[in-house]
């Protein structure tokens, strides 16, 4: 099991910021890839970013490219999304997930997921 814990969520104007964190516990958490999704209301969840865990490979959905960071604390077992200029279509939950896979994250299918946190953004 790996428990992920998000947090960092809430309502914002468009073109603000938001940093949103995922605190990843459990044994070997180290070697396991992470990732964001989201889903809005009457959506799939759709991907956003990824990073592999052993070379750092990141990976990011187009609608989020150069507006989106995907960053990760070792020492912290915890991963970010740094979400800049904000658009009301970036409206969701977000999710983060966590596979020893990066291909199954970038598939959507990883083994573990958090409970999601809720992203508004206003126009």
């Amino acid at each position: 099991q790996v428990p992920l814990v998000e947090s960092g969520g809430g309502l914002v104007q468009a073109g603000g910021s938001l940093r949103l964190s995922c605190a990843a516990s459990g044994p070997f958490v180290s070697i396991y890839s992470l990732g964001w999704f989201r889903q809005a209301p009457g959506k799939e969840r759709d991907f956003v970013a990824a990073k592999e865990w052993s070379v750092g490979i990141t990976n990011y959905a187009d609608s989020v490219k150069g507006r989106f960071t995907i960053s990760r604390d070792d020492a912290k077992n915890t991963v970010y999304l740094q979400m800049n200029d904000l658009k009301p279509e970036d409206t969701a939950v977000y999710y983060c997930a966590a596979d020893r896979s990066y291909d199954d994250i970038l598939a959507g299918t990883p083994n573990y997921w958090g409970q999601g946190t809720q992203v508004t953004v206003s126009s």
